[in-house]
């Protein structure tokens, strides 16, 4: 490692996108991840959000159905228009790492997520050694500390080495003028009564 990534990064596209377990390298990757959608899905919820941008062929149909809507944790799909196309897939049974997801506590997932972390950005580059040590900080911290020019006590008291998520960033903003009016009708109805 030549030196310490500091830009902001979408952190659910890094540790939870590989929790869906669809193999890096595939041709359709999702443009965008979320873990709540404004107004919609709130981070209780435990909800992970794909927005992929894709023209609506019959390759990309094939895609979907293999990966993506067949998955066993897929609940939602909207169509966006604009060949943008929404999954929401339900993370209830990572509970416990979303919470650690939320707090910026990487190191502290699950064995088994740390596994699917792994497995799905492999062993070798760059990318990689970024990963381990966001998920395994113990080794690195000797590293930063130097790219960083401060103390190891310093490093080992944060013990973290990836900043926390953006949680505005990791919302998903987009309103549907269909739930909107879903809305509205469900208040227009009770109001009638």
């Amino acid at each position: 490692m030549k030196k310490v990534y500091s830009e902001y990064f979408q952190k659910s596209k890094v540790f939870l996108y590989p929790l869906l377990n669809i193999k890096k390298g595939i041709r359709y990757v999702p443009a965008e991840t979320y873990i709540c959608w404004k107004g919609i899905h709130q981070l209780e919820d435990l909800k992970f959000i794909c927005l992929y941008a894709a023209e609506d062929t019959d390759h990309y149909r094939l895609f979907e159905q293999k990966y993506l809507s067949s998955h066993k944790l897929f609940e939602e799909y909207y169509d966006l228009g604009k060949n943008l196309h929404l999954y929401i897939y339900d993370y209830s049974k990572f509970r416990d790492d979303l919470e650690m997801f939320k707090l910026g506590k990487y190191s502290k997932f699950s064995n088994k997520t740390k596994t699917l972390i792994s497995k799905f950005f492999g062993d070798i580059g760059t990318i990689s050694e970024y990963i381990q040590s966001y998920i395994n900080p113990k080794g690195f911290h000797d590293l930063y500390a130097s790219h960083l020019g401060v103390s190891t006590d310093t490093i080992e008291k944060v013990y973290e080495l990836c900043s926390k998520p953006d949680l505005d960033k990791e919302c998903l903003q987009i309103e549907l003028p269909e739930l909107n009016l879903f809305k509205n009708n469900s208040v227009s109805l009770e109001s009638n009564k």
